[in-house]
């Protein structure tokens, strides 16, 4: 959902090359890395801990994952965007151990370590984030999905009732041909040509990819937000600064490097059957949707879409918030987590 292009010389790549930052999350997690913006190293907490764990999965397949914050603290399973690699910002791991939760991510299938799983839909990343939840011993959990990791947190809500207690969508995008939604319509020029692609075939779209991917393995911080390109609206330009630009970037070249396969995959799961509908995920657990209107790469229009037709759903629609901005509401979107799962307080 996000292409890069270059916007000048290529930059060189990080000291250690892309792999480095899924062991250095950990760090990050873990308090001893660079923290929020402005600031020097992350605020330590005591009892954070991180580990970092491979999974098995169905026919074979593995998964990694990375879990942070008090062991006995109520899980919250953050869905990262596409592309996304399993790196976390600092702050967000921060806000969750804050409220007492144990922060979990892992990396869906293709991207980083997790074995492909070429056709996957979307609902299958409820038996894969399952595996990933026994293999912790944890049981009930709420979910977070950003951007391309919002249909993923629905589809737990949908296929994991009882044990999702809540989900939020964080500018996630809606179903591909939902009635009543003109699905590209305030979309950037990049996530149009790349949806095209997606709906032209696997390998229409790997030949999109590719090249883009080159580009998005020496992003740096410095230049993320010009490579992002006409994705990003002037209230989220001025968001990449810093230390989250760093992330952003990080988070980018990490998500490329194995390949096109996660990203790949995850777009053709986009614009096909989900394999549940938006009933489905309202029946399975309460459901929030967080969207600003400001949001080139997933238009308000779907968060408007998945508000009012997801059962039940509180919606947070809100004006001068772009895509990437929502990162600064994710202690928000943690309270209003918790007070629809009946664990706040």
């Amino acid at each position: 959902m996000v292409s890069a292009r270059e916007t000048g010389p290529r930059n060189p790549r990080w000291p250690g090359g892309p792999r480095d930052f899924v062991a250095g999350a950990a760090a990050l997690l873990a308090g001893v890395g660079p923290g929020p913006a402005g600031g020097g190293r992350g605020a330590y907490i005591p009892g954070m801990t991180a580990v970092k764990i491979t999974v098995q999965a169905a026919a074979g397949r593995q998964l990694e994952a990375l879990a942070t914050g008090p062991r006995d603290g109520l899980t919250v399973v953050l869905h990262n965007g596409t592309p996304a690699g399993l790196v976390a910002w600092p702050p967000l791991a921060e806000a969750a151990a804050a409220r007492g939760l144990r922060l979990v991510l892992y990396s869906r299938p293709g991207y980083g370590d997790s074995t492909p799983d070429p056709g996957r839909r979307v609902a299958d990343a409820a038996a894969d984030l399952a595996a990933v939840l026994d293999a912790l011993g944890t049981a009930e959990f709420v979910t977070v999905g950003w951007s391309g990791g919002g249909p993923h947190a629905l589809a737990c809500a949908a296929r994991l009732p009882g044990r999702c207690l809540a989900a939020a969508t964080m500018a996630g995008v809606a179903p591909y041909g939902a009635d009543g939604l003109d699905w590209v319509a305030g979309m950037g020029a990049e996530n149009i040509e790349e949806f095209g692609a997606a709906l032209a075939g696997e390998e229409a779209l790997a030949t999109f990819l590719e090249p883009a991917a080159r580009e998005m393995a020496t992003l740096t911080g410095a230049v993320v937000a010009e490579g992002l390109g006409g994705l990003v609206s002037a209230a989220d330009k001025a968001a990449v600064t810093g230390e989250f630009a760093d992330y952003l970037a990080a988070s980018f070249r990490a998500a490329v490097a194995s390949g096109v396969a996660g990203w790949r995959d995850d777009d053709l799961a986009f614009v096909a059957g989900w394999g549940f509908t938006m009933a489905d995920a309202g029946a399975g657990a309460p459901v929030s949707v967080w969207q600003g209107d400001q949001d080139m790469m997933v238009p308000f229009s779907h968060g408007r879409w998945l508000a009012a037709r997801i059962p039940g759903a509180r919606a947070h629609l809100l004006p001068g918030e772009g895509h990437l901005t929502l990162a600064g509401s994710f202690g928000a979107i943690l309270d209003d987590l918790l007070d629809l799962a009946g664990r706040q307080g």
